[in-house]
């Protein structure tokens, strides 16, 4: 499927600063009809041109590298593919690409390119495919604590110790623990990438991938369900533990977090992707398409480094010079 503007004819597209569909082209707000095309040919066929797209196997959505219109494949966001939900850009390329400049300007030993126009202009906005799990649980915490008391009667010094049986019995709610169903994204990252803000969810609508690329999940909820158990026993332990105060010490005898129910969603999660090519490497930074959070590391260009090392020696061997001229003098 593709946008087109009622007025002009050309794709319109996701605003993120409008939070609306804008035309590019006439600067039409919310004014569009939605364009299907049959096709016996498969998906990679643009239904706006005619052009092979270049798809991989869990692409959802993407630019046709001839019209540059944006296409969205249905069969990959209908029936089994059909998110629930999304949180949609709410940041668009311009004032990342100005956030990117602002988080690393200072950064003196970055390659001249790092942060051209050029470079930052490859940026793409990405929706990532994510599963989220409402758990229901029970959790048990069985201890012991300490409360030591001490004193002094006299020319003596008495120490108190009591032992306590501390039980705790807790019926724990988590709502949408997330994890990424991208083999693309390396989950560290997409971790790093939280917390998105669940109040900004919106129902899914296919209006919302116009402009960007989205993959599909490319795994099933159980797949990756161990990561998000792995969030909800980490969060319930430390929930457990925080409910127990007062003691001197607090050793574990048994702590045990049970699932009474659960369920799972699909969603995307907005994530904007830049990708630095240096010296035959890669370096990827990410941002959240929501708050703004960067991630990535800055590459060092050594011909910077050996240049500053450079200018400082002869710096310093002039100032060296200097004094000792002015001592001989003395």
């Amino acid at each position: 499927m593709i946008f087109k503007c009622k007025n002009c004819g050309g794709n319109a597209v996701y605003s993120p600063e409008k939070k609306m569909m804008v035309c590019p082209y006439c600067e039409s707000e919310n004014s569009y009809t939605r364009k299907d095309k049959e096709t016996t040919y498969g998906l990679e066929v643009c239904p706006e041109c005619g052009g092979t797209i270049p798809v991989e196997q869990y692409d959802s959505a993407m630019k046709c590298p001839y019209c540059d219109n944006s296409v969205i494949f249905n069969e990959r966001v209908e029936g089994q593919y059909l998110p629930k939900f999304l949180i949609p850009f709410e940041l668009g390329k311009e004032k990342v690409k100005e956030m990117i400049r602002d988080r690393f300007k200072k950064y003196t030993f970055a390659p001249a390119d790092f942060l051209s126009e050029a470079r930052l202009d490859s940026m793409k906005g990405i929706y990532v495919p994510f599963w989220f799990y409402d758990y229901q649980t029970n959790a048990v915490f069985e201890g012991e604590g300490t409360k030591v008391r001490s004193w002094t009667s006299g020319s003596y010094r008495y120490t108190e110790t009591s032992y306590y049986s501390v039980v705790r019995d807790m019926n724990i709610p988590f709502e949408k623990l997330p994890a990424d169903a991208s083999i693309k994204m390396d989950d560290s990252i997409m971790d790093l990438m939280e917390p998105y803000d669940y109040s900004k969810l919106k129902d899914f609508m296919p209006e919302y991938l116009s402009g960007f690329n989205a993959e599909y999940y490319n795994m099933p909820a159980e797949e990756v369900e161990n990561r998000a158990k792995q969030k909800m026993e980490g969060d319930a332990s430390a929930i457990l533990r925080s409910s127990v105060s007062g003691y001197s010490s607090l050793i574990t005898k048994n702590q045990n977090v049970r699932i009474l129910s659960r369920n799972s969603a699909y969603g995307l999660m907005p994530v904007w992707q830049y990708v630095y090519e240096y010296k035959n490497k890669a370096y990827p930074f990410y941002v959240n398409g929501e708050t703004g959070k960067i991630i990535g590391t800055v590459p060092l260009s050594k011909g910077k480094v050996w240049a500053y090392s450079l200018t400082l020696w002869v710096l310093l061997t002039v100032i060296f010079a200097a004094v000792k001229g002015i001592l001989g003098l003395l």
